[in-house]
Formats: C-alpha cells, sequence, structure tokens
C-alpha cells in the first residue's frame, strides 16, 4: 500500500494532526517541526519521530527530500511565506486557515501551484463539522428544498488566556473562513460583492495594532448566480458569548437552525410550528477505521488548547481533513477544499474587511479562478 511522508510545521494546533497522521493507515514517515526545543524533543519522543526528522527550522524541513508533503499549523502572519516554500520545494501543500489576508497573498499561492503542479488544500473544519455534512445530505437530496436565506456566526472572545499577542485587534474577518466556507460550500457558489458594517468599539491597544477599531462586524454578501443574498457576524474581542462557529439555512420545505449553546441541540423545522431538536449524527463512517475514533470530542490530545475549548472539537472536523488530504495526493486529484475553492472563501472574508474599512462600502470580490485561466 502507497504510503505519503507528511511534515507537520507548528506543534500546538499541529499535534493535534500529529496523532491522527501517526495511525492513518496511508501515512508513512512523519516530520515535526517547532521553534521551540524543549517542545520539539517533548512532542517528537511522545510520538517516537525519528531524530532525522526533526526540525526548528522550517526551511530544512521543506527541503527534506524525503517528505512528499507538509502541513502547515502556524501562526497567521507565516501562512503565505510558508506554504509557498513548501510549494516551491516540490511539495504537496495543507494550510490551517486562513489561506492569506491579502488578495496579492491568494494570488501569489495560486500561481505557486500552478508552477509546482502539487496539490494545495486550506484545512477549513467548518466544512467537515458533522452539522455541515448533516446539511449538506439535505441540501443534496432535495429534502431542504430551495435555499431562501443563509446566515453564519462566528462569535468568539479571544481575550482569554492562550491566545498568542498576534491575536490581539486581529480584524474579524480576515479570520473568517469558518464562517463563509459553509455557507458557499452549501450555495455551491462564490461571493461577488460584500457590504461589511461594524459596531461597538474595542480598546485602543487592540485598535491600533491592525488598525481595526469594531467589536462585531455584519457583512451581506452577493452571490455568483444565485437570488440568495447571505449575512455573517464576526467578532474576536470585548464581546461576552459563548463560541459560536455556526450556520443556520432557511428552505422552502425544511429549515435548519443551529443550537443556540453548546450541546442545546438543533432545531430542524418542518412546518411553521412543527420541529424537531436533534444532534447531527456522527460522521466517522466516511473515515478508515484506524482514525474514526478522532472525530469524538474526549480524544482531544490537548483539552487545554482554547482552539478545542471554545470550538467544542471542530464537530470532529479534524480526521476528515487529514484523510481528504492524504487522499487526494495518493489518487492524483484535486482535494475537495483546493487552492480555488480556498481562495474564494478567503477573499470573500479580505473583501468583507476591505468594506469595513470602508465604512460598509460595496466591494467587489475579484474571481481568481478566472483570473488564473
Amino acid at each position: 500500500m502507497k504510503k505519503v511522508n507528511i511534515g507537520i510545521a507548528g506543534l500546538g494546533f499541529g499535534k493535534e494532526f500529529l496523532a491522527i497522521y501517526k495511525e492513518h493507515p496511508n501515512v508513512g514517515e512523519i516530520a515535526i517541526c517547532t521553534r521551540n526545543p524543549d517542545t520539539l524533543k517533548q512532542v517528537g519522543d511522545e510520538f517516537a519521530i525519528p531524530q532525522a526528522l526533526r526540525f526548528q527550522n522550517y526551511d530544512d524541513m521543506a527541503a527534506c527530500k524525503e517528505l512528499d508533503a507538509i502541513h502547515i499549523v502556524t501562526p497567521i502572519a507565516e501562512h503565505t511565506s510558508q506554504t509557498l516554500k513548501a510549494l516551491q520545494a516540490g511539495k504537496h501543500t495543507a494550510c490551517t486557515v486562513p489561506m492569506a489576508t491579502s488578495l496579492e497573498d491568494l494570488r501569489k499561492i495560486i500561481a505557486a501551484k500552478k508552477a509546482s503542479g502539487k496539490y494545495y488544500m486550506m484545512m477549513e473544519t467548518s466544512l467537515y463539522t458533522r452539522e455541515y455534512l448533516y446539511v449538506k445530505g439535505l441540501v443534496d437530496s432535495g429534502e431542504l428544498g430551495r435555499i431562501q436565506y443563509i446566515k453564519g456566526d462566528h462569535m468568539q472572545n479571544m481575550s482569554l488566556d492562550g491566545w498568542g499577542d498576534y491575536w490581539r485587534g486581529f480584524p474579524p474577518f480576515y479570520y473568517g473562513t469558518h464562517v463563509l466556507a459553509p455557507i458557499l460550500g452549501l450555495l455551491d457558489t462564490r461571493v461577488e460583492a460584500v457590504r461589511c458594517l461594524g459596531s461597538g468599539r474595542v480598546a485602543r491597544d487592540k485598535a491600533e495594532k491592525y488598525g481595526c477599531k469594531y467589536a462585531v462586524e455584519t457583512a451581506t454578501f452577493r452571490m455568483k448566480d444565485s437570488d440568495v443574498v447571505a449575512e455573517a457576524h464576526r467578532c474576536l474581542f470585548e464581546t461576552i458569548r459563548q463560541v459560536r462557529e455556526c450556520f443556520d439555512v432557511y428552505g422552502d420545505k425544511l429549515s435548519f437552525e443551529w443550537e443556540p449553546t453548546v450541546d442545546e441541540g438543533h432545531t430542524l423545522f418542518h412546518g411553521i410550528d412543527d420541529y424537531t431538536k436533534l444532534h447531527a449524527p456522527d460522521s466517522e463512517a466516511l473515515l478508515p477505521p484506524e482514525i474514526r475514533k478522532f472525530t469524538r470530542r474526549q480524544l482531544i490530545n490537548d483539552p487545554s488548547q482554547p482552539s478545542f475549548i471554545q470550538g467544542s472539537g471542530h464537530g470532529g472536523s479534524h480526521p476528515h481533513l487529514c484523510h481528504e488530504f492524504i487522499s487526494a495526493i495518493l489518487e492524483d486529484r484535486e482535494p475537495a477544499v483546493d487552492v480555488y475553492r480556498s481562495a474564494d472563501i478567503t477573499a470573500a472574508g479580505i473583501c468583507a474587511q476591505m468594506s469595513a474599512f470602508g465604512d460598509g462600502e460595496w466591494v467587489e470580490v475579484p474571481d481568481l479562478r478566472g483570473e488564473a485561466l
């Protein structure tokens, strides 16, 4: 059985994916990379990573001829440069969200991907949660009917301990992929234009760091070849609420509303006063038996990670992301969240943030796929 040798850059959040790759039946050698020598030794010893495959320098790992692919799980500011280096080194590349924070960098990654002949995948958790997979099934089967309206929230307070300083004051829609990906996926289209308005204020130290003063941002999206207008809300600081990475979708046969608080239960509306409370079914059957257990929240390796505390395990998505990336490489095909789909999702957020900076002016979202043809 052919196997993929993969390197993981970043061992905070990245450690969770390391555990999955370690047990994936189609993964061979695994390399790890972090600047912290103590973390490198601790994680390397825990997962029995050979000394020759432990790196403190990312460039050294990218140059490692033994590796077929690299999975980047590092701070946002590193994503573009590390993605470009991996592709230019001839490695299939997966990267945590967002793909980039500028349209220029999205274009650079698309060009590098085309030049390399390798595959790129943005590891968007929200497209593999049990909730998204369940609702996507209702849409694809026709049970939900014609979508009339869809909206999403990613409400999160990152003022808690555990988040790096680079997050402080980060413009919300630069990190908008969790709320935008399900919207675009369920509508099967891309955004043509967006208008985004800011609400409230954050403290001066946050506002001055990136020049974003708003506590909450609300964006309205016009879609290509669709009569549906979508709406998304995003916040990162100084707004009190349990985290929500969610969407609601309203059809002419059924409607789905995400649970108000974690584990309360979602609502499926069959009629005006006819509804069912439910928990989305697990999606482990879609995975190889060896990694099915990782859809369960209790399998999180480091429950102190704020991403997991606030994200409730990301809906069991992690093993799906790993399996799709490895499968795409072995089957010699583009991954489901390929470079263009990743760019469409990310560009919609970038342009929403541009609109917020422009006091709510309409911003056209470029067709990056069309530009590359």
